[in-house]
């Protein structure tokens, strides 16, 4: 029994010694990409796009809401005089239009999220590349990103290449 706790320590030690070894040529670094895509020169285009994009959307919802008030201050000026016919009729193409207008917002949101998506999807491919590059001519292991929150601790040795990533993008 003695022998065996001596060859499992020696394993222990082992294994310790290999696992710190393998430890430090592991190099890790931290970047920031959120600063990095804010003075990306393609950001401004793409918020003047996403804002001309939300006008439009914004636009068309209130032509929406002008023929809702429309028809709601006519159907309420006229309901009295209206046969039963007729303000059952107005009374659905009302309730139509608000189901419209609520089916209408939400598509809209959904729209706005994925434009967003499409135009900023090249300049966060371009920020990855740059710190796959970055990460290959420094030789670094792992990279971890600091502005998706990745990140909880930085120790005070751990290396930020937001500087580097900036310079390969010409920023």
């Amino acid at each position: 029994m003695k022998k065996f706790s001596k060859v499992l320590c020696v394993l222990a030690l082992a294994f310790g010694i290999s696992y710190a070894a393998n430890a430090q040529s592991v190099k890790i670094a931290y970047v920031d990409s959120s600063v990095i895509t804010e003075i990306m020169p393609e950001r401004a285009k793409i918020e003047q796009d996403l804002q001309a994009y939300y006008t439009e959307l914004q636009s068309q919802l209130q032509t929406m809401a002008n023929e809702y008030q429309t028809k709601m201050k006519d159907y309420e000026a006229n309901a009295a005089t209206m046969s039963n016919i007729l303000r059952q009729s107005k009374e659905k193409e009302i309730v139509d239009l608000q189901g419209r207008i609520q089916e209408f917002q939400a598509n809209a949101e959904s729209a706005f999220d994925e434009k967003r998506i499409e135009l900023l999807t090249p300049v966060i491919e371009k920020v990855q590349n740059a710190v796959n590059a970055v990460g290959k001519e420094k030789g670094y292991t792992y990279i971890f990103d600091k502005s998706v929150g990745a990140i909880v601790y930085i120790g005070t040795d751990a290396i930020d290449i937001t500087a580097d990533v900036k310079a390969k993008l010409g920023l």
